[in-house]
């Protein structure tokens, strides 16, 4: 595919931000990858069904004082429908594979997952008015958090689209309609280079206006480690490289926006995806440089985690911020301390999200050992900010 057209691009006013993010994005990757994802990458380019707030998208003038609130993010780990899709691998989770995953199972997950959510927007500081969700097989499920009974109130909207991903598992992003007005949203797949048939999971992307400002953003779930760290480094660099990409776009349309990139990076806050290939910095941004904030680097070097393996904890799940957002000027939305912390990120850990018996007492409490039913939650931990 050759250089795309720009000037060609004709969209409403109200989507400045997502025609220049469109246009950037497929100028800056390589030729090769849009023709490898079998159609334009603007034809991905979906409106919300919602009608937007009036007014030009990037006219913050009249836009209400910040109101405190909190941005989540939580890989819910195999969400999954009892249905077997014979397109991927999820074989496992059918009532007669070997983890024996019923329906009966499959809704008591959901419910307590809402719960997670439900208690995570009951601390203090404000509901959570966005929040990403990783492993989510289909929007039917995401839809059955959203209506469960704990966060009926909540009034969250669902945007969820298929991805490549072998197991069939995806991202999801979840809005509170009463704060955040939806404007469109785009799945925008990851290409590892020399690698083009790799199935990953794609960045979802929704911006629209958080109490009448204008935000971006971003959700993903990058490369697993899978035969070994440094071995599938590649994959999670060019993850970041593509994450970047989006982000540079989004800038260079209007600097004004507020930008928020979140997901399980299965990489911890000091690897090179996150430092250089996104440009998450321990920091707070200089100036115009256009870098992004990770709050949770600090929390990082304070030896917390969000989930264990082999005995250590790591911190996978982040969310990263812009310099905007970081180092906001007066009467703007800005990154908040937690009230109880004092720390700009936050990792949710009540004591029934994890085990308190055992040889891994104190670790995440799954939904299984092995094969075998325990009725927990997720082998992550949530995470989330405070924007005020």
């Amino acid at each position: 595919m050759g250089a795309f057209p720009t000037k060609s691009i004709r969209v409403p006013v109200r989507f400045a931000v997502p025609a220049l993010f469109v246009a950037g994005l497929l100028l800056a990757r390589p030729a090769h990858t849009a023709a490898q994802e079998g159609r334009p990458p603007a034809a991905r380019l979906r409106p919300a069904t919602e009608r937007p707030a009036p007014g030009h998208a990037l006219d913050t003038a009249s836009a209400p004082a910040p109101r405190p609130c909190k941005i989540a993010f939580y890989n819910v780990e195999n969400l999954f429908d009892t249905t077997d899709d014979p397109a991927t691998r999820d074989d496992a989770f059918t009532p007669r594979g070997r983890r024996r995953w019923s329906e009966e199972r499959c809704a008591a997950k959901c419910a307590r997952i809402a719960r997670v959510l439900a208690d995570l927007s009951a601390r203090g500081g404000g509901e959570a008015a966005v929040v990403g969700l990783a492993e989510v097989e289909t929007r039917a499920l995401a839809e059955r958090i959203a209506a469960d009974t704990s966060l009926r109130g909540a009034g969250y909207a669902v945007v969820h689209e298929e991805s490549a991903d072998e197991r069939g598992i995806d991202v999801a992003l979840l809005y509170r309609r009463d704060r955040f007005t939806a404007e469109g949203h785009r799945a925008v797949p990851v290409v590892v280079p020399g690698e083009p048939r790799l199935a990953t999971r794609d960045i979802l992307t929704l911006w629209g206006r958080l109490d009448g400002r204008p935000f971006f953003f971003l959700a993903a779930h990058w490369p697993s480690r899978r035969g070994g760290a440094e071995a599938s480094a590649h994959r999670r660099r060019a993850a970041g490289a593509e994450m970047r990409r989006i982000v540079d776009s989004v800038q260079q349309a209007d600097p004004t926006v507020c930008i928020v990139a979140m997901g399980d990076f299965n990489d911890d806050p000091v690897d090179a995806s996150l430092t250089e290939c996104l440009r998450a910095r321990a920091t707070l941004p200089a100036p115009g440089s256009g870098d992004l904030y990770n709050p949770f680097c600090t929390l990082y070097r304070a030896g917390r985690g969000t989930l264990v393996y082999r005995g250590e904890w790591n911190l996978f799940d982040q969310i990263v911020v812009c310099e905007r957002l970081a180092a906001a000027p007066a009467g703007a939305p800005r990154l908040a301390a937690d009230p109880q912390t004092g720390a700009h990120a936050a990792i949710f850990r009540p004591d029934y999200l994890l085990l308190r018996t055992g040889p891994d007492r104190g670790t995440p409490f799954r939904t299984y050992s092995g094969n075998r039913y325990t009725g927990g939650y997720s082998d992550h931990l949530p995470v989330y900010i405070r924007l005020e």
